[in-house]
């Protein structure tokens, strides 16, 4: 995500009942939530994912060389990862998010990356993450 001068954040929550697994912010305002999947089995045991699209501009799963490709459904995005870096191999189509929904999202994207600082800095704080 860096290299795309994106900032990132893992497990956010976007609305109850859902986390994601890394959810981008681009330089723009760009919302893009990105979905690391390990093998075929814990493709087809995510039922949530399709809640996920409402929530970012762009939506990307994340897989390794092995992992087979053909499961993923083409209107998505696809990056192929390793434990250093990824590569967008499909970009994932643009359905950008009404402007209330940005704001709300860009918000809770602020208060969990701080809340995550601030428990880096302070292992003993005890702080919501909702």
């Amino acid at each position: 995500m860096a290299s795309l001068d994106f900032v990132s954040v893992e497990e956010l929550i976007p609305s109850a009942g859902l986390r994601v697994d890394v959810m981008g912010l681009g330089p723009k305002g760009e919302v893009w939530i990105i979905e690391c999947k390990s093998s075929r089995t814990d493709f087809q045991s995510d039922q949530k994912w399709r809640g996920y699209l409402e929530w970012c501009d762009r939506y990307f799963w994340a897989v390794d060389d092995d992992f087979p490709n053909e499961l993923l459904p083409e209107d998505t995005g696809l990056l192929i990862a390793d434990a250093y870096d990824a590569e967008i191999v499909r970009m994932a189509p643009e359905n950008k998010l009404p402007p209330a929904r940005r704001k709300v999202l860009i918000q809770k994207f602020a208060r969990h990356a701080a809340l995550r600082w601030h428990s880096a800095r302070d292992p003993g704080l005890v702080v919501s993450t909702v």
